[in-house]
């Protein structure tokens, strides 16, 4: 039985990756967000909640991790971050794994990872996408989100491969300076996808 080809999206902070996510997904292209799987893993009664409370209990507000206390724990404690992945990871995992067993049927699934090939996730992809835009397209949109500063712009940027690196080792890019762009790249890119699939 063939699988759905399974597209990783991914791009830098400031690039247009949630507009260009949610134009796949205004083309009827089932959508996996990693971020958002994290959101409901962390939320009120979510999966990640026990175990995180069992590493760090006063990271739990009503019934739900306390992103801002494991920012806290992260920044005072070396050794906090591993031990959250090694929970957190799995049940990414976990969700993926049932978001593609809902969609087996779709020809196409687009999988928006944030780090993407920072975590060799792109190896579990049939071909990936990243967005991409000039430096300074990228400053002005991150720098007019409120309470973003300077610091925490390099800061993220520290984290995150290069747009440079990324471009090289993606299958397609996408700019993302214009909608109108995005849109007819996004549209073009299914239709090329499903044209493969169909030869």
């Amino acid at each position: 039985m063939k699988r759905p080809f399974r597209l990783g999206l991914t791009g830098s902070i400031g690039m247009g990756k949630s507009t260009t996510a949610a134009m796949f997904a205004a083309e009827g292209v089932p959508m996996w967000d990693a971020d958002a799987a994290v959101h409901r893993l962390y939320a009120a009664g979510g999966g990640a909640v026990g175990p995180i409370a069992a590493l760090r209990a006063d990271a739990i507000v009503k019934n739900a991790v306390d992103r801002g206390r494991l920012k806290a724990w992260i920044a005072a404690d070396p050794t906090a971050l591993s031990q959250i992945e090694a929970v957190v990871h799995p049940l990414v995992t976990a969700d993926r794994a049932a978001f593609l067993a809902t969609h087996a049927d779709a020809d196409l699934v687009v999988l928006d990872v944030p780090l993407l090939f920072e975590t060799g996730a792109d190896a579990q992809m049939d071909g990936s996408v990243v967005v991409s835009a000039p430096p300074e397209v990228q400053r002005a949109r991150v720098m007019a989100r409120p309470g973003m500063t300077e610091t925490q712009f390099a800061t993220i940027l520290t984290k995150q491969m290069p747009d440079a690196e990324k471009r090289a080792r993606a299958t397609w890019v996408i700019a993302t300076t214009s909608l109108e762009e995005v849109r007819a790249a996004v549209r073009n890119l299914i239709a090329q996808i499903r044209g493969r699939q169909d030869a």
